[in-house]
């Protein structure tokens, strides 16, 4: 039996030339992953603070940082064919790497459950007046739906996002559209209500901020790429556009009903079954990516199979949603910012150790790699107590140089 067939999510080993996927399965798969109801909100937040010129420029700047960051960790996913957790090997060391694979998993099984409660919740206020059996039910229902794609793998997450991304593109894109028709006044009049706030750069620390968490897991996917630079050509155009079209949602369905998102929008239409499926399928794409991150990391740390990590991990993130939509939204917010560093890491270690890369090459890792620990614990302290700039970049920074001074003093 080929080592293929023994490792089909291929999480010891890097991904195969012939396991490699097509442009567009990839672009697909991205564009999925970045279609996260918790974006709209964003957008919700940024259309209150700013004018829709503002509200254009900050989308695009922090879009820009965001796909350069995304873009980076995409080229060398698929450079290498190596998940985050194996990059994670090589550039903290064989135990070192339990601390990134830790924190990839615990804040994305977190966002799967909040996931699932995003979907249940608003669904159970509307039909079923916001009974709690009918959440939970529907929250079980989600929860084996969406851990059934993500358990089989890049096969299961290429299915959902060929049905998902056109279904939720276009489908959101017309309701949105319906909206502005219906008001009163045009978009640009619609965003000059109320007072703003925020400046462009606290916008573009938003839009950053939004999904830099989920997109430190870039490689995951990426390592399925024909070339690294499909993989990174990919990851920016579809994070550019996936991520503006979750917040113009968010935006649009503020300022003209005052909701979170394009189910509000949907429902204001009369239209509950399209803005079931439309939710429904926004939060799957997310979700199944998520939880196939999480049975990575945790396969990597306990040295089990991803299936049965993803079996696990998505129990206890079905039977927690609840809970942690209500209690742990916060925390999550806070993880977000510990998980940049790690990437910056990842990305400085495969730019400095090109060579330990090759496929040819064998190459020894370390037990523990104290400069890139380190750096992680720094950068996050800083992100999240430092308030100045925007919180991701400033932990990325401490990481990279925290890190770098480590390598130079190993060297010695």
């Amino acid at each position: 039996m080929s080592t293929q067939k023994k490792d089909v999510d291929f999480q010891s080993t890097a991904v195969s030339r012939e396991a490699r996927r097509s442009n567009l399965t990839m672009f697909m798969i991205m564009m999925g992953f970045t279609f996260f109801s918790a974006s709209m909100w964003v957008g919700q937040n940024m259309a209150q603070g700013l004018n829709f010129a503002d509200f254009v420029a900050a989308t695009i700047l922090g879009g820009i940082i965001l796909g350069a960051y995304t873009g980076s960790l995409g080229y060398v996913g698929a450079k290498t064919g190596l998940s985050l957790d194996l990059l994670a090997v090589r550039s903290f060391g064989t135990k070192g790497s339990y601390l990134p694979s830790a924190m990839i998993s615990f804040t994305q099984m977190g966002w799967f459950g909040v996931g699932l409660a995003m979907f249940a919740i608003p669904i159970a206020k509307v039909a079923f007046g916001d009974s709690m059996s009918s959440i939970y039910i529907m929250v079980a229902i989600a929860g084996v739906c969406m851990t059934a794609s993500a358990y089989y793998g890049i096969k299961g997450l290429t299915i959902i996002s060929y049905i998902a991304v056109p279904c939720v593109a276009i489908l959101g894109t017309v309701a949105m559209i319906l909206a502005i028709k219906q008001g009163d006044r045009g978009l640009i009049e619609q965003f000059e209500e109320g007072e703003k706030t925020l400046s462009i750069i606290a916008g573009a620390g938003l839009v950053i901020g939004s999904f830099i968490s989920g997109g430190t897991a870039t490689p995951n996917f990426t390592r399925f790429a024909k070339s690294s630079k499909a993989g990174c050509i990919i990851t920016i155009i579809a994070f550019f556009i996936g991520n503006s079209l979750m917040f113009l949602f968010g935006a649009v369905s503020s300022v003209y009903v005052g909701g979170n998102d394009i189910f509000d929008v949907m429902i204001n239409l009369n239209l509950f079954y399209i803005a079931v499926l439309v939710l429904g399928l926004n939060i799957w794409t997310t979700n199944d990516n998520a939880l196939y991150s999480t049975g990575l990391g945790l396969a990597n740390i306990f040295k089990l199979s991803k299936k049965s990590m993803v079996l696990m991990s998505g129990f206890i993130g079905t039977v927690s949603a609840v809970w942690l939509y209500n209690n742990f939204c916060g925390y999550l917010n806070i993880l977000n910012c510990t998980l940049p560093p790690v990437g910056i890491i990842l990305i400085l270690g495969y730019v400095l150790n090109k060579k330990d890369y090759a496929e040819d090459t064998e190459t020894k890792p370390k037990t523990v790699v104290w400069g890139a620990v380190l750096g992680v614990v720094a950068g996050a302290v800083v992100a999240n107590l430092l308030n100045w700039g925007i919180p991701a970049i400033n932990g990325m920074v401490v990481a990279a140089i925290c890190y770098l001074i480590g390598r130079a003093l190993s060297k010695k």
